[in-house]
């Protein structure tokens, strides 16, 4: 009897662990199938956040699609190749001239000449100092240049940037709120089945559910607009879904030396039309020296006979050609190179003063920005504890759904203000980097 109870409790015993080792080896395969999928999760989310763009990434995609771009390579070619030839002896490159003559075809007696003529261009009196002053400088013209057409894509860019980052940002509220509602309406139907409300309450829910359905389809085609629109201009692939508001991608302050200086002259547009007023006046001073097409220097050799059986002789000829003056052609260059000049200085000085007046404009916007962004995150963080009392209130009975309603409807706008306010902090700061000359970052 005692043996078949020892019997029993062993099988039992050994039942018993068995039990346990079965659920730990089924723990421990579950645990390591959370962490492969934790692990898959993760790699499969990560090129998703390193294939999203980024504001630097949108402007050079942008950059390299322009004309300017794809044109800058010849264009610095030329301006060296311009520079190389203003260093050389010669304004004109040299010419040959060959000529022979006979009597063959009327008399035919034997009369031969060969001559070979060079024909060398000279520089007129300061004519090579100044064109090479101009090369110089159409030099730099192409680099000021190209970085004034950088900055003005960069405006665009920023522009299309910042407007798909707001409507994400109201994207994304929108579905915060439809969620919110939707939780209510939710509870409301509990409510009412089990009599605690009445069915005009389940309707003013799902109306205010119909509401935001209808706000969140709104923000969905503004969203693929402004999608569109920055995929047209940078090619890149813009995410469909809408973008996370709450930290948005947001370039640096400008640095302290760029915000406060005074003067201006830094600007691209305004080194572009210092450049360009400085080609104009090396035009205009090359105009005033070339008052006269280039002189020419002529070394030619002669090989001739008079008759059949003299031999031939040798000769050289040294000469030099020296144009007349132009008259009036070369007055209407220079008077055409001058208005040039004046009309370039005038257009800086305005530049001058737009740009300064655009950056103080921008720095105020970024500092009023700063200063709204502060208070509506103060009045979010205060909806958000309110709307927390007022739930629970709602739950206990407390608080009638009108009022429930109210009170989630002023926090989902405390939040998209709130997010809005981040985004047009961040767009402020761009347009003041814009406003200094500043690339994106």
């Amino acid at each position: 009897m005692h043996r078949r109870r020892f019997m029993a409790a062993g099988r039992q015993q050994h039942t018993f662990r068995a039990t346990v080792r079965a659920a730990l080896a089924l723990a421990f395969v579950a645990a390591l199938w959370g962490g492969l999928r934790d692990a898959h999760a993760q790699t499969a989310s990560a090129p998703k956040e390193q294939d999203r763009p980024t504001l630097r990434a949108a402007f050079e995609a942008t950059w390299a699609r322009q004309p300017e771009a794809q044109a800058l390579a010849a264009r610095r070619e030329a301006a060296r190749a311009q520079a190389q030839a203003a260093r050389s002896w010669t304004p004109e490159p040299l010419a040959l001239e060959l000529a022979t003559k006979t009597d063959r075809l009327n008399r035919n007696l034997g009369t031969r000449e060969y001559e070979a003529r060079v024909a060398i261009p000279l520089w007129l009196p300061g004519e090579r100092g100044r064109t090479q002053a101009l090369a110089d400088a159409e030099g730099r013209a192409v680099e000021s240049r190209t970085t004034a057409a950088q900055l003005r894509v960069a405006a665009s860019v920023r522009d299309a940037w910042w407007a798909w980052q707001r409507a994400g940002a109201e994207l994304d509220a929108a579905r915060g709120q439809l969620d919110s509602v939707r939780r209510i309406a939710a509870d409301v139907a509990k409510r009412l089945k089990a009599g605690d409300l009445a069915r005009a309450d389940q309707h003013q829910a799902d109306g205010a559910v119909a509401t935001a359905e209808a706000a969140v389809a709104q923000a969905e085609g503004a969203y693929t607009a402004t999608q569109q629109q920055l995929r047209a201009l940078t090619s890149l692939s813009v995410p469909a879904a809408a973008i996370a508001s709450a930290s948005p991608d947001a370039e640096p302050e400008p640095p302290t030396a760029a915000a406060t200086q005074g003067d201006a002259d830094t600007h691209a547009e305004l080194l572009a039309l210092k450049d360009r007023s400085a080609v104009a006046e090396g035009s205009a001073a090359l105009a005033a020296t070339q008052s006269r097409a280039s002189p020419e220097l002529t070394i030619a050799a002669t090989r001739d006979r008079g008759a059949f059986g003299e031999s031939y002789q040798q000769t050289f000829t040294v000469g030099v050609r020296i144009p007349f003056g132009a008259g009036p052609r070369h007055d209407a260059r220079v008077s055409s190179a001058r208005a040039e000049v004046l009309e370039l200085q005038a257009q800086l000085a305005l530049e001058r003063a737009r740009l300064l007046a655009e950056r103080e404009s921008a720095r105020a916007r970024a500092d009023s920005a700063r200063v709204q962004l502060a208070a509506a995150e103060r009045r979010a963080q205060l909806a958000r504890e309110s709307r927390g009392f007022f739930d629970k209130s709602f739950r206990l009975g407390e608080t009638d759904l009108p009022t429930r309603l109210r009170i989630e409807a002023e926090a989902a706008d405390a939040e998209r203000q709130a997010a809005r306010g981040r985004i047009e902090l961040a767009a402020a700061i761009s347009a003041w980097r814009q406003a200094l000359g500043l690339l994106p970052q």
